[in-house]
């Protein structure tokens, strides 16, 4: 049975101690796993050189000459104290034996034979490992197909009081097509970073003194947030959704009878009144479960729908901060649903239609699949076993009669309820987790919430939470890089430039430019530099549509129009551009 692209990986790690051994003898390896897109390996190299980047190739070269001879991974449980002599002067091989000794754990060492090579230092390669490895790596790994990557500084076993260790990085994929295509999307992400894309158009600032993590959004940043905003409400507002407005902070109480506090009490920012203590919103259903809380609805009433892009706050560390795709503040496109039991599969049907609507407008929905996330064996949920078997069961039922590309993932479900998350990819096939829809049967009982149904008792509603974007902060990233700053036309915080051939020709752009405003186009003209540069200018700023106009232009009261995306489109009326980009506009085409 050939390995799998694990055992592969976790094979390659290895083989890259032993061309560390055969090139750097001094080394000291430490642990080497697989990891996402490949492995990696932590070396001591104190007692001599150290391999940079520059050496990465002469390192892989040495790899590649040695897998042909691995033809076999050979496993011996050994006792501790003869791992300890055979890694005497590796002290730490010797501190992880120590500790699979005192878990009771049994010790393991992987062998290359030395029958089937030569290593000039020694006629056989030995690791200390668990296992999972290709059993017949030159069988089982191609030799194009794997690439040392990079090197970084590591603390061994992570902690900052034990040795800085150098971490090599390698990449590796079942064949050398799919390291090809990673490599070059990698590539392409570079050129795409929203961090780098945002501060070149001037769409938002991270600021020192305003802290990590807390993004300001520029005038031109917030042209998108709000077009994405508007966007989102325009797919809810006429299926019976309420927009609604919470503060930004509630009294400690409210989070410890929602259970926040004790779930994520280290990622709440504390407030202290005069009086009271307070939390900085985490979430904003606590809060929503209090505007229910203030009605006396009936079965007439159900479902009653909350909508609001509320802003919360939770304090991620600071080193998992990264421009807009990992914040402090995060603005949701929260939702609310209460509900009976009988009316969870039409929500969520109407929900899933709302995100399948908004991810076609974005041209993400290709390929597009659902994680249904249910419970695990470990973690602190609330809840008893019955809620969550009726939970889940109901948005697995969603999900069938949606007929969803789902797939049953244990131990990802949200502490109070299980979820359909929607999994997208971008342009460049990078997988990104945004739309939401998760059933509570918790939170209204933490709550005590009820209605009256058609018998006059008091029934317990269901909670559908539910967001389409995840968060607008987030979401702008993923659309930074996923339009790679050519946003389409309704995106565009300029959505077209009006270009004088000459300064004698200013004065009637300007009246165009007036014209377009008063259509609702976001117009601007560009006057000054040389036509050519100006055009070059607004085509580096990825300015959807251009217009330039000269003496005939004029004279007979047009526009030489062009567009970004399929150049040059002709002499037209300025009546004429204004109904093109208003339709366009209106569809929000892409």
């Amino acid at each position: 049975m050939s390995a799998t692209l694990t055992e592969q990986r976790h094979t390659l790690a290895h083989l890259l101690a032993a061309a560390i051994r055969e090139l750097y003898p001094h080394a000291k390896a430490t642990i080497g796993p697989a990891i996402d897109n490949g492995f990696y390996y932590d070396f001591d190299f104190s007692g001599g050189a150290i391999p940079g980047a520059d050496n990465l190739p002469a390192i892989q070269a040495k790899m590649v000459e040695l897998l042909p001879t691995w033809k076999e991974f050979l496993c011996e449980e050994v006792s501790p104290a003869d791992a300890r002599s055979y890694f005497a002067k590796n002290e730490f091989k010797t501190e992880l034996i120590d500790n699979l000794e005192a878990a009771k754990e049994k010790i393991t060492f992987y062998t290359i034979p030395a029958i089937n090579y030569q290593l000039s230092t020694n006629n056989s390669f030995t690791d200390l490992c668990r296992g999972g490895h290709a059993e017949h790596p030159s069988a089982d790994i191609a030799a194009d197909s794997f690439k040392l990557d990079k090197t970084a500084g590591a603390y061994w076993r992570g902690d900052e009081k034990n040795p800085m260790l150098t971490r090599i990085y390698g990449l590796a994929f079942e064949t050398k097509a799919e390291l090809d295509a990673f490599i070059t999307q990698r590539e392409e992400a570079i050129k795409r970073d929203h961090r780098k894309i945002g501060a070149e158009m001037k769409l938002f600032t991270l600021s020192p003194l305003i802290g990590a993590g807390l993004p300001l959004m520029q005038p031109r940043g917030m042209i998108i947030r709000k077009e994405i905003e508007d966007y989102l409400w325009l797919l809810h507002k006429g299926k019976g959704y309420g927009r609604v407005w919470t503060p930004h902070l509630a009294k400690e109480e409210l989070y410890i009878t929602s259970g926040h506090a004790a779930k994520f009490g280290d990622e709440l920012f504390r407030v202290s009144g005069k009086e009271e203590k307070f939390f900085m919103k985490p979430m904003n259903c606590p809060h929503h479960m209090q505007l229910f809380a203030d009605n006396q609805f009936s079965y007439r009433d159900m479902p009653v729908r909350y909508f609001e892009p509320a802003t919360v706050y939770r304090d991620e560390k600071t080193g998992q901060l990264s421009g807009l795709t990992r914040v402090r503040a995060i603005t949701q496109d929260d939702g609310h649903l209460f509900c009976r039991v009988s009316q969870i599969n039409q929500e969520v049907s109407t929900i899933v239609g709302i995100i399948k609507e908004f991810y076609t407008t974005m041209r993400m929905i290709d390929g597009y699949w659902v994680r249904l996330s249910v419970r695990g064996p470990e973690g602190n949920y609330l809840g008893t076993d019955e809620v969550w078997a009726t939970a889940e069961a109901a948005l697995e039922s969603a999900a069938k009669s949606n007929d969803l590309p789902y797939r049953r993932v244990e131990g990802e479900a949200a502490f109070y309820g299980p979820k359909l998350d929607f999994m997208f990819k971008d342009a460049i096939g990078r997988e990104w987790q945004l739309a939401t829809i998760q059933c509570d049967f918790n939170l209204p009982e933490r709550f005590d919430l009820s209605f009256i149904n058609e018998k006059g008792e008091k029934e317990r509603p269901v909670v559908i939470h539910r967001a389409i974007s995840g968060s607008l902060e987030r979401f702008m990233g993923v659309m930074i890089e996923h339009f790679a700053g050519a946003f389409p036309l309704w995106l565009a915080p300029v959505q077209i430039k009006v270009l004088p051939v000459s300064d004698k020709h200013t004065e009637y752009a300007q009246t165009l430019v007036d014209s377009l405003s008063a259509a609702d186009i976001r117009a601007e003209l560009s006057d000054g530099d040389s036509l050519g540069k100006r055009i070059r200018a607004a085509k580096v700023e990825k300015v959807p549509y251009l217009l330039v106009v000269g003496e005939q232009e004029i004279t007979d009261k047009t526009a030489t129009l062009e567009s970004r995306d399929a150049g040059k489109i002709g002499v037209l009326p300025l009546a004429e551009i204004i109904t093109k980009l208003q339709e366009e506009i209106r569809v929000r085409a892409v």
